[in-house]
């Protein structure tokens, strides 16, 4: 800004409204010349409207009412554009109308020598402007049902979570904060799978569909694939998704693990990530055997939305049952109480164990044993998925699965050795 010294401050401050508000007068320009009906404004209006924004907030010396005064004038001649493109064309955007609202603010912003604000909004709005097509494309993409979901995920993160005490509370130091976070966490894990699965919907095969759902749940995953191997004579290409969603979970845990436990995840991080990354490419090479077209097979699964309030408020309850009963298998079992917890917690969901663990380590459980815990319930959630797959799975797929997941799980328990 050396170059500018010899003006005074007054005259960069409009050298700066004029660049602004003439790179929005010269997008409406071109808009203008592309439309073949009335658009308001072009290189010299929406110039002359941040000009008189600045002057305004220049002569009320920053008083806040002249200012609003100016607003509702300019208003008043936005309302007449609007009004005459109503009469003369029917059509009902209002966009450029709002641009020079916009345009009188930046100017009385640049006065305030709040710079980044109005080049901020400047860029902003042209951004919006330009991006029309793009914009309104991706409105029709979108369903009512996303956006429900995603006002759903700000329910739980933005507005509920802020207003939970953030103490521990009773006999058992539950933490109402440390717990809905939980929730929250582990509902973003499946929610990031979930708008996956729905932005790639119609499009890969099964082996996208065992990637994508091993993040959301590898045991519902697994389920769903076991149940349409019975339609398709496909075993390999279905055993090895199933064994791929598997090796996905780990993933999924090294990621929730960074977020509540550094101990447990130090810990844990690295035969994660390499039973993740055997399981994964062990599934793909499995998958490409013998069978010819197995890419073909389109997949079908449709995921349930994780963040219904029920579920999380399911969700919540379940960990904190957990949580309790982990606390009162530590105090009057030991161990070996929160060993067997962890087998028999594998059976069905382990999120809500391990999430409990990462809330009682090191402070009620030592380090050692809440990870050699964590690696028993994966592995008996693995063998629990083996035998789900067995049960619903065609008879080959079935048997492949069952030893795939049956060895992954005896992989899982390496670790314990030392």
């Amino acid at each position: 800004m050396h170059y500018l010294e010899w003006l005074p401050p007054e005259g960069a401050h409009i050298l700066l409204v004029l660049f602004l508000s003439f790179l929005v007068g010269l997008e409406r320009e071109e808009r203008k010349a592309s439309d073949d009906h009335y658009v308001f404004g072009g290189v010299r209006t929406f110039p002359l409207i941040g000009l008189i924004g600045y002057a305004m907030a220049l002569l009320s010396n920053g008083v806040l009412l002249p200012q609003v005064l100016g607003f509702a004038v300019v208003s008043g001649f936005l309302w007449m554009s609007y009004w005459h493109k109503l009469a003369t064309s029917g059509l009902a955007g209002v966009t450029s109308e709002m641009s020079g609202l916009i345009t009188y603010l930046v100017g009385a912003l640049v006065f305030r020598e709040m710079l980044w604000i109005a080049t901020t909004l400047t860029v902003v709005s042209i951004l919006l402007l330009e991006l029309k097509t793009g914009l309104e494309n991706l409105a029709k993409r979108i369903e009512a049902t996303d956006i429900l979901t995603f006002a759903k995920f700000l329910l739980l993160s933005a507005v509920i979570l802020p207003v939970l005490p953030n103490a521990p509370l009773g006999q058992f130091q539950l933490n109402p904060f440390k717990t809905w976070l939980v929730v929250v966490a582990v509902s973003a894990v499946s929610y990031g799978s979930y708008v996956l699965q729905r932005l790639t919907k119609d499009r890969g095969g099964i082996l996208l569909a065992a990637l994508l759902g091993g993040a959301y749940s590898s045991t519902v995953t697994t389920v769903v694939l076991a149940r349409r191997s019975m339609r398709e004579d496909q075993p390999h290409l279905f055993a090895g998704g199933i064994l791929i969603a598997s090796g996905v979970m780990y993933l999924r845990l090294v990621v929730l693990l960074a977020l509540f436990s550094q101990g447990l995840m130090s810990r844990l991080a690295l035969p994660f990530v390499v039973l993740a990354g055997l399981a994964i490419m062990v599934g793909w090479w499995w998958s490409r055997r013998g069978e010819s077209g197995a890419q073909e097979v389109v997949r079908k699964f449709e995921p349930s939305n994780p963040l219904e309030i029920r579920a999380a408020l399911l969700f919540a309850l379940l960990f904190v049952l957990i949580l309790i009963t982990t606390h009162l298998a530590v105090e009057y079992l030991g161990d070996s109480g929160v060993y067997t917890l962890a087998a028999l917690m594998g059976v069905t969901d382990v999120d809500p164990f391990i999430m409990g663990l990462t809330q009682a380590a090191p402070a009620l459980t030592p380090l050692p044993v809440a990870a050699s815990a964590i690696l028993l319930a994966a592995s008996s959630n693995n063998i629990a998925k083996g035998f789900y797959a067995f049960a619903w799975s065609s008879r080959r797929a079935g048997i492949e699965s069952l030893c795939f997941l049956l060895g992954l799980a005896l992989l899982g328990l390496i670790p314990l050795l030392w």
